[in-house]
């Protein structure tokens, strides 16, 4: 009976894995890790703030972009507590059920992030071809059926294999290969037949990201289109920075995303190393790149920032 309780209690704990190798250097490590997380945290906060109090940002394309500063929140920070409990030596162990709810969060948030990018391709669009409808087609309204079908969208289609994880034994090693849960990485420990999780985790990576990517890819084949029939260079220039900012964040979260996907799959006998430098590269780069990058290139949200900073200076300017 002993003997089956804490087979019990084994199966139900995991243990996670910092930085391989670089052990003695955790609390070091964690110093970079503690500057992104609040860079990233305090920028897409800013950003929110911004686009609720001031009127002038109450437009679709600033909606969208709380949109994706809620999604680069979302993904990034339920790893945050696992991560400095690992890196302070405080815990290495996760419960199984803590550790699915921290996959669905990282990986719906993820999908919804790449389907808000499509929203803003779209809008982009419509502000570039076809600038006098702009505001009776991105009504309040379609915003927000939009926002909601995004985040419904991503998680109903986790739900199956997360679901179906929790009929899993996992009777071999218990140690993960990052300091949070990743699904690809979960299944690689179960002792029973993964097959529908691998090839269902792939559809849905090749279906969700794929319609969202040749959406991105189509707008922009018509923005372009429009955009070449501008006459004056000057024009041609202003309408492509207005889509600077929002083709940075495309980059910003899919080259990673590609790029962990394909470490995962066709690279698992590679250097520790490179699996969680992809993992945290993935987690932690849009949501710090992506609030830098809007409120360098875009007018309207530096201006809110340094309200923010310089209340006085800035009333005083505009008066």
């Amino acid at each position: 009976m002993a003997t089956l309780n804490s087979s019990s209690t084994l199966s139900s704990t995991f243990y996670l894995t910092g930085i391989p190798g670089y052990e003695e250097f955790h609390h070091w490590i964690s110093i970079p890790f503690c500057v992104l997380y609040l860079v990233g945290i305090t920028g897409n906060c800013t950003i929110l703030h911004i686009v609720r109090t001031d009127p002038r940002l109450h437009e679709p394309m600033y909606y969208f972009l709380a949109m994706l500063s809620l999604s680069d929140m979302g993904m990034s920070m339920p790893t945050m507590i696992s991560l400095f409990r690992v890196l302070w030596s405080i815990s290495r162990e996760i419960q199984f059920n803590i550790c699915v709810v921290q996959m669905f969060f990282i990986h719906t948030f993820s999908f919804t992030e790449s389907t808000v990018l499509l929203a803003m391709a779209f809008d982009r669009y419509v502000a570039i071809c076809h600038p006098l409808r702009y505001a009776t087609i991105l009504t309040p309204r379609l915003i927000t059926k939009i926002g909601i079908a995004a985040l419904l969208r991503s998680a109903f289609a986790m739900t199956p294999i997360l679901v179906r994880l929790a009929f899993f034994p996992f009777c071999h090693s218990h140690i993960l290969s990052h300091s949070y849960c990743l699904h690809q990485d979960m299944i690689r420990l179960a002792c029973a037949d993964t097959m529908f999780n691998v090839i269902y985790g792939l559809i849905l990576v090749i279906v969700l990201w794929g319609m969202d990517s040749l959406g991105i890819f189509v707008s922009y084949m018509c923005i372009l289109h429009s955009i070449l029939r501008i006459a004056s260079r000057e024009g041609r220039l202003k309408a492509l920075n207005t889509c600077a900012s929002h083709i940075c964040a495309v980059l910003i979260l899919y080259v990673p995303m590609i790029g962990l996907s394909i470490v995962h799959r066709f690279a698992k006998h590679s250097s520790p190393l490179i699996h969680v430098f992809m993992a945290h590269v993935y987690l932690l780069v849009p949501p710090v790149l992506n609030p830098i990058i809007y409120s360098v290139k875009t007018k309207q949200i530096r201006q809110g920032v340094l309200h923010l900073l310089f209340p006085t200076k800035i009333s005083s300017a505009m008066m």
